[in-house]
């Protein structure tokens, strides 16, 4: 390596492979970077302590309190009167019933709760969530002593591991309650005529260990089992796991296995094995930006999705694993799934997709969800679901009444197809995307009509929450999308599919989407008229950017469109700010962009993000404030169309700016870093060997070299894009020509302080 680029660089490690056996190609084995120096777990450590929520006063509400999870267990920890409630909740566990839909037939389920009681009353709390370690640590005073916490869920054992020390007057008083498995829908509505519920929870003793066991009248069980080992009067440890069983009932003999294997080990090996997990973890990639309470929000996003989603691992539901009373204790396809899961592309985390996985395991589910006559050639998904993609019924028909939404699979692969793109992976293309995405494209085939006019309709059908039309544009956009990855796709694959002429003449012949003086309107004859949550009818725009702003005969039906979208007030919640924000920022408008990301945490609205970073409406749901983290990902990094654009939309305010690793399609890592309001030097390194096409934002002339000073071959278009073929494993610097760059990557300072998130005050 050149002496001159004596690189220090944030991160190290290479990334790992999406579980499951999904990213197996060269994309997911490519060696470390030679030239990246990893900072010490110190450095790492200081940085994100800063980004820790912290309590000084005791959560009363799940909104406000810490909370843990490993994709399938969950914790959240807020008061319940004088003691400390530690909800314990599963994302495994739901009913299983023919009948009732995801409200009633196949809806999460609740399991239980941890319950701290002291012998006398708080009066402080002094808490930290620890995102380095992802553990929560801190003490409870009362007028009788303290209690010192300590609680992590542990990163691969699925164990929550609850130790207390008490001082002075205080001791330990732990309990577990089971909780009946009621639907949360029960909470504010009847239940259907004849419904029954499950029995009671039992409760048993096996060994060491305490039982608590739902029985479901569908079929199977859901266990927890507990130890706590110590005494009331001295430091006291209890461990717990809970297994979900169906149709056997196994889930006690899993929950009691998971927590005498963590009995077993020594409590520094055990802390060790979940330390060494998120370490592994936060590496992957790193953002600096100068807004203290964006960039912490930022890296609890981060924090928030590894606690509750992995590949292989159930699909969120609503809530994530934390689940609390609910009217949406399921997984909602038509918006809130695809949100969840768009931080895992930008980040580098593609160890987390549970969309692919779901979909790949679920392929038989997602044919049935159609009906019987086009199981031979269709799939699709449901508004809501369970983990397994199932709501008990089936499709509706275009044309006919009530909810008609079919482009929810088309919009959920489109996600896998982002992980495609990120990894380069033709396992995942040739395994998920292209046969489901053949499916989910038959179907509509099925209802696709020529018109007088000699374009391809499609009778009525339904824009998520907005209403019928036909032409829908939801379902427009996506069938317009699918098509021409299927045509790619089978190119990329080899595959000579008979359909691809069908697919073409879609894309030829289509009727153009509905638009009007606002802009895209929902469908044929049904304007965009009244203030709406959801952006369904802008697809094409983001995500799919079928529509974008580099074509410029479509800059005006962008422009129009977020305006009237935005400009028709009353309805908009907290995804309609960051899909806004992104929107402006494929406009390539960094301060507009920041404008609208910033009404989701503006607490004189009425659904602003709450104080734990959570979000709620009628329930809680987990995909807005994830939603947030892809905003800001597209400030910083794009890389749709085939052109990766670094720092394409950065605030004004934002004058330096840092992200290392950062994933872009074509499996691409870049570094970047942005100083004084100037992008000092762009990194890329290629995960695949795919052409690269950089759009690198440094103004004037450039030095295009390899970190070790030897120039790289490249074809510059003339407007700050380069060409530049790069071999798998390859890395090409971008600099100021004449200018010898500072590759040291580094947080950035603070221009705009923030408070911590927690409860700091």
């Amino acid at each position: 390596m050149s002496a001159e680029l004596n690189r220090r660089v944030f991160l190290g490690g290479a990334t790992a492979a999406v579980a499951a056996g999904l990213l197996s190609t060269g994309a997911a084995q490519a060696e470390t970077s030679d030239v990246s120096i990893g900072l010490t777990d110190q450095q790492w450590a200081d940085f994100l302590a800063a980004q820790d929520l912290v309590w000084r006063k005791m959560p009363t509400k799940w909104s406000q309190g810490p909370f843990l999870g490993d994709g399938r267990l969950g914790s959240i920890a807020y008061a319940a009167g004088n003691a400390v409630k530690f909800t314990v909740q599963h994302a495994e566990v739901q009913d299983h019933r023919t009948g009732g839909g995801s409200a009633w037939g196949v809806p999460r389920l609740p399991v239980g709760h941890l319950l701290l009681t002291p012998v006398g009353t708080v009066r402080s709390v002094d808490w930290r969530l620890d995102l380095w370690n992802a553990e929560l640590v801190g003490t409870i005073t009362t007028d009788k002593g303290s209690l010192r916490l300590h609680m992590i869920i542990h990163s691969t054992r699925s164990v929550l591991a609850l130790s207390v020390t008490p001082s002075g007057g205080e001791r330990v008083d732990l309990e577990f309650t089971a909780e009946k498995a009621i639907p949360p829908r029960a909470a504010s509505e009847e239940p259907p005529a004849g419904y029954e519920y499950n029995p009671d929870p039992t409760r048993k003793t096996s060994g060491s260990e305490q039982l608590g066991v739902q029985s479901l009248l569908a079929g199977g069980q859901t266990a927890t089992a507990h130890r706590v080992i110590g005494s009331t009067g001295g430091k006291r440890r209890l461990l717990l796991s809970v297994a979900h069983s169906f149709p056997g009932t196994t889930a006690e003999a899993t929950a009691l296995r998971r927590v005498r294997d963590a009995a077993a080990l020594s409590g520094g090996d055990f802390q060790q094995g979940h330390r060494d997990w998120w370490h592994g973890f936060y590496r992957k990639s790193f953002l600096s930006i100068p807004d203290q309470r964006l960039q912490s929000f930022y890296w609890i996003q981060l924090y928030k999705i590894a606690s509750g989603t992995r590949a292989g691992g159930p699909v969120m539901a609503t809530c994530g694993p934390w689940l609390e009373p609910t009217p949406w204790a399921a997984a909602w396809w038509n918006l809130n799934v695809q949100l969840e899961y768009w931080p895992i592309h930008g980040s580098n985390h593609l160890e987390l997709d549970a969309i692919a996985t779901t979909l790949r395991d679920n392929a038989d589910q997602l044919v049935r969800n159609v009906k019987p006559e086009y199981r031979s050639d269709s799939a699709g998904v449901g508004r809501s679901t369970d983990r397994h993609t199932s709501n008990t019924g089936t499709l509706g028909i275009p044309g006919g009444t009530g909810t008609l939404e079919l482009g929810n699979l088309t919009w959920a692969l489109h996600n896998v197809w982002l992980s495609y793109r990120h990894s380069m992976d033709r396992k995942l293309l040739a395994d998920v995307v292209f046969p489901l995405l053949r499916r989910s494209i038959n179907y509509y085939l099925h209802f696709l009509t020529k018109g007088d006019d000699g374009r391809l309709h499609l009778p009525s059908t339904t824009s998520p929450e907005y209403g019928n039309a036909p032409d829908c544009n939801y379902d427009l956009q996506l069938i317009r999308w699918g098509c021409r990855t299927l045509i790619d796709s089978a190119k990329v694959l080899k595959i000579d599919d008979p359909l691809a002429e069908r697919w073409q003449e879609v894309l030829d012949t289509l009727v153009p989407y509905p638009v009007d003086a606002n802009g895209f309107m929902v469908g044929t004859g049904v304007p965009f008229e009244k203030s709406h949550r959801h952006y369904s009818h802008m697809l094409a725009v983001f995500p799919l950017a079928t529509v974008n702003w580099e074509q410029p005969q479509n800059r005006a039906l962008i422009e129009t469109s977020l305006e009237h979208w935005m400009g028709l007030e009353g309805a908009h919640r907290g995804y309609s700010y960051s899909g806004s924000g992104s929107i402006a920022a494929r406009m390539f408008r960094g301060d507009d962009a920041l404008a609208y990301l910033v009404n989701m945490f503006d607490t004189s609205t009425r659904y602003p993000v709450l104080e734990n970073t959570m979000y709620t409406e009628a329930g809680p749901v987990v995909e807005t404030p994830l939603s947030a983290a892809q905003t800001l990902h597209d400030m910083v990094l794009q890389s749709w169309g085939g052109i990766v654009r670094v720092f394409p939309a950065v605030p004004t305010a934002w004058a330096d700016v840092v992200l290392d690793r950062h994933l872009a399609e074509g499996a691409f890592e870049v570094t970047a870093v942005r100083r004084g309001g100037r992008t000092r030097f762009v990194l890329v390194r290629s995960r695949a060997g795919e052409p690269l096409v950089l759009r690198h934002g440094i103004a004037g002339a450039v030095t295009v070299r390899t970190p070790g000073g030897d120039p790289v071959p490249h074809r510059d278009r003339g407007d700050g894009t380069l060409e530049i073929d790069l071999a798998r494993g390859g890395e090409v610097l971008v600099h100021p020509r004449g200018v010898t760059p500072d590759l040291t990557v580094t947080p950035v300072p603070i221009s705009t302080p923030g408070a911590r998130w927690g409860l700091p005050a």
